[in-house]
């Protein structure tokens, strides 16, 4: 008998801090080091519309006449982000982030969001599997 598929749930980063489409890209950088990860979910009035990454960052830092001081989140973000609901099994949101090559998921709870998943969380599920 093979054992129950946890939800995505169990296994996101609870919280995550996020940023706003009108911040400046110089505070989304120094909230990413600050806090040390790679993901920033980009709220509006409460709601997510984008996602930031520290890829993302880089890619504009290399332009000209890009000034992290100015420019903001939304200029840089990605709008189309996977999201998906708290109760989402964990092996349909792995494959869906394998098939896209997505390095995130944004956990919500209805619209609220409620955790994000990273292919680091992804390593950590992966090696509590191995160890059970």
């Amino acid at each position: 008998m093979s054992k129950p598929i946890p939800p995505i749930s169990k296994y996101m980063t609870p919280a995550p801090f996020t940023i706003g489409k009108d911040d400046t890209l110089a505070k989304a950088l120094e909230a990413m080091r600050e806090h040390h990860i790679r993901h920033l979910p980009v709220v509006h009035e409460g709601k997510l519309v984008g996602l930031l990454s520290d890829r993302d960052l880089k890619l504009l830092r290399t332009l000209r006449g890009v000034d992290p001081k100015s420019q903001t989140v939304e200029d840089a973000m990605t709008p189309g982000v996977f999201a998906v609901q708290a109760p989402t099994p964990l092996d349909k949101v792995a494959t869906e982030m394998a098939e896209h090559k997505y390095g995130s998921a944004v956990v919500l709870e209805g619209e609220k969001i409620a955790g994000i998943f990273t292919t680091v969380d992804a390593l950590v599920a992966l090696s509590d599997t191995f160890r059970s």
